[in-house]
């Protein structure tokens, strides 16, 4: 019974610490992340995920009662929830590029009178689906599951810690959810504006016409008709940024 309980914990040490990284990076990630996957089903996909890898991962002799168990716990959390957030920074650029367009359009409001959805307006969930679609058919969740198991590698667990490169790399790579943002849809920024202008032009032109009862409703459905023209773009746009973050998120780790 003795030997039967010592290899028993010998396999929860070994099973925990790779867990600890796996559970992070679910967490964070696009597809394993969004609430619509509840916590039981997130830890149920970081265990299978664990079992399959964990016999592959080299665990150091840590004791995970001392106090320096504890700052390589903390180590381990940075390492997968980076990975994850890694590409949510790609997620954050849809929302914003539906916040903005939205905004253009004259739809701003209508997500402050949302009770479902909050903040977030119609048009960013719409891209946000076809984001993650994307994702999907890219093969994004398999890049990430392979970059994951190849991170063990790359930080040992209890022996490798992140360069501060790689951390600045990170903070670096988040300005791409602003710059993606606007890459995004701005063919439809560009003709917003240009309709806005023409607008300005007619209300100074005509000061009796009341622009606001005539300019406001013409935006929303050309705003949705420029949407429709500019998908193809949205989407070619769309796939190089997942591309840049699959790429980005290899180079930081290796």
């Amino acid at each position: 019974m003795k030997i039967v309980m010592i290899e028993m914990m010998s396999l929860l040490h070994q099973f925990l610490w790779p867990f600890v990284r796996v559970s992070a990076m679910l967490l964070t990630a696009p597809i394993f992340g969004t609430t619509a996957i509840n916590i039981r089903t997130r830890v149920a996909i970081g265990a299978v995920l664990t079992l399959l890898i964990f016999q592959q991962v080299e665990v150091p002799a840590i004791d995970p009662f001392s106090f320096p168990a504890l700052t390589k716990m903390f180590h381990e959390v940075v390492v997968g929830g980076l990975m994850g957030l890694t590409l949510q920074i790609v997620s954050a650029a849809v929302i914003l590029s539906g916040q903005m367009v939205s905004n253009g359009m004259g739809l701003g409001m209508a997500n402050m009178i949302d009770p479902n959805l909050g903040n977030v307006p119609t048009l960013s969930n719409f891209f946000l689906v076809i984001a993650l679609l994307a994702f999907l058919s890219l093969g994004g969740h398999l890049v990430l599951i392979s970059v994951l198991v190849d991170s063990y590698s790359a930080v040992p667990i209890g022996n490798g810690m992140l360069s501060l490169v790689s951390i600045e790399g990170f903070l670096g790579w988040t300005s791409q959810m602003f710059i993606g943002a606007v890459t995004l849809v701005l063919p439809v920024l560009v003709a917003l504006l240009m309709i806005n202008v023409s607008l300005g032009v007619i209300s100074r032109a005509s000061p009796s016409l009341n622009i606001f009862a005539v300019g406001f409703p013409a935006l929303i459905p050309v705003g949705l008709v420029l949407v429709t023209l500019t998908l193809t773009f949205y989407y070619t746009r769309l796939e190089t940024l997942w591309y840049d973050s699959f790429r980005f998120l290899q180079q930081s780790l290796f």
